[in-house]
C-alpha cells in the first residue's frame, strides 16, 4: 500500500490529490492521509492555518486512510515520535525506510514504490501532466452559496469568454512575513510582471488583464491601465472561486504560488499561454533545460524580467 500525505492550502491539496489520482491510474493500492487538518498541533509551524479545501469541489474522490493502515505502513501516526529502534533501522538499512519525503523537484522513483508513506508537495508538472485533462473534467466548483456572488462570477465568466482575457496573480500577505519572505520574497518581482504582460502583448495586443491578489490596495495603486482589471469579491470562504475564474481566462500569468498554478492547470482552453517565474522559492537554482522539461508547456520568467 501507498499513502500520501496531504498537507498545505488548496494549491498543495491540489498536487497531493493529482499525484494519488496518477499513483491510482497505475494501478497502486493507494491512500490519502488526512490527518495534518484534523490535529491543530500539525499546523503550529504554518503561519496561516488551512483547511480540507480539496472536498469543496464536486467530483472529488479519494480512498482516505485510516489510522489502522498508517499504523501499519509508517509504524506509528506522522505526528508520534519515531522509537530508536526505528531510527536505527532507517539510518543502518535506508532503502528499508518505510517513509519517502520529497527532497527534490521531481523523483522518478516514486512510481516504482510498492509499500511507503510519500511526503511532499510534488509540485512539479511531469508528475501528473498525462492526468490533467481528466482531472479538469473531475475537479468541478460548485455553485457559490451566495446568490449576488454567483451571478458576479457568471457575469465576470461572460466577459472573460468575450475577451483576450489574461489572469495576472500576485500573492502577498503571508508571503511579507519574515520568514516565509527569506523562502518566497523577491522572486516574483515588478519586472517579473512587466516581462510577463510584455510577453503577451506582444502576441495578443488586445490582451485584457484580470488581476487576482490577497492584496488589493497594492494592486490597485500599481496596476491601473485602461487594460487591467481587479477582482475583489471573491473572499473568505469564497476565495476559492478566484481560481475558479482564473481558469477561465485564456491565459495565465502564475504567482511563485500553487493557487495560481492550479488556475492555470484548470484552464481547459487550446492554445492557451502559462507564464510561471523560473523558480518557486529562493532555495532553487533554475537550470533552464531541467525546468523546461519537467514543466513542459510553460513560458519561464526569471525575477529580473528574462524569458527562460
Amino acid at each position: 500500500m501507498i499513502i500520501v500525505k496531504i498537507m498545505g492550502g488548496l494549491g498543495n491539496q491540489l498536487q497531493q490529490y493529482a499525484f494519488y489520482r496518477k499513483l491510482e491510474s497505475l494501478g497502486r493500492d493507494v491512500r490519502l492521509d488526512v490527518s495534518w487538518f484534523e490535529r491543530p498541533g500539525e499546523q503550529e509551524a504554518v503561519l496561516a492555518k488551512r483547511t480540507m479545501e480539496l472536498n469543496c469541489f464536486e467530483g472529488v474522490r479519494y480512498r482516505p486512510a485510516s489510522e489502522q493502515e498508517i499504523r501499519g505502513l509508517l509504524g506509528r501516526l506522522w505526528e508520534e515520535p519515531e522509537s530508536a529502534v526505528s531510527r536505527i533501522r532507517r539510518k543502518l538499512l535506508p532503502s528499508h525506510n518505510p517513509c519517502f519525503v520529497e527532497q527534490e523537484m521531481y523523483h522518478e522513483e516514486v512510481f516504482h514504490f510498492t509499500d511507503k508513506y510519500l511526503a511532499g508537495y510534488w509540485a512539479c508538472e511531469k508528475y501528473y501532466a498525462d492526468i490533467l485533462d481528466g482531472l479538469r473534467r473531475e475537479l468541478r466548483f460548485p455553485v457559490c452559496a451566495d446568490a449576488a456572488v454567483e451571478r458576479r462570477n457568471g457575469d465576470m465568466i461572460e466577459k472573460m469568454a468575450s475577451a483576450e482575457s489574461v489572469s495576472v496573480h500576485i500573492r502577498r500577505g503571508d508571503y511579507l512575513d519574515a520568514v516565509n519572505e527569506a523562502m518566497f520574497g523577491g522572486i516574483c518581482t515588478e519586472a517579473y510582471y512587466e516581462a510577463a504582460m510584455a510577453w503577451i502583448r506582444e502576441r495578443y495586443p488586445k490582451a485584457r488583464f484580470f488581476f487576482f491578489s490577497d492584496d488589493i490596495p497594492y494592486v490597485r495603486e500599481h496596476y491601473a491601465g485602461e487594460d487591467c482589471e481587479i477582482i475583489d469579491w471573491n473572499t473568505g470562504q469564497n476565495s476559492f472561486y478566484d481560481m475558479m475564474l482564473m481558469s477561465r481566462c485564456r491565459h495565465n500569468i502564475c504567482a511563485n504560488s500553487t493557487f495560481s498554478f492550479w488556475g492555470a492547470r484548470l484552464n481547459a482552453g487550446e492554445g492557451k499561454c502559462m507564464i510561471r517565474p523560473s523558480i518557486h522559492k529562493n532555495t532553487q537554482v533554475c537550470i533552464p533545460e531541467q525546468m523546461k522539461q519537467l514543466w513542459a508547456g510553460w513560458t519561464l520568467i526569471t525575477p529580473q524580467g528574462a524569458v527562460v
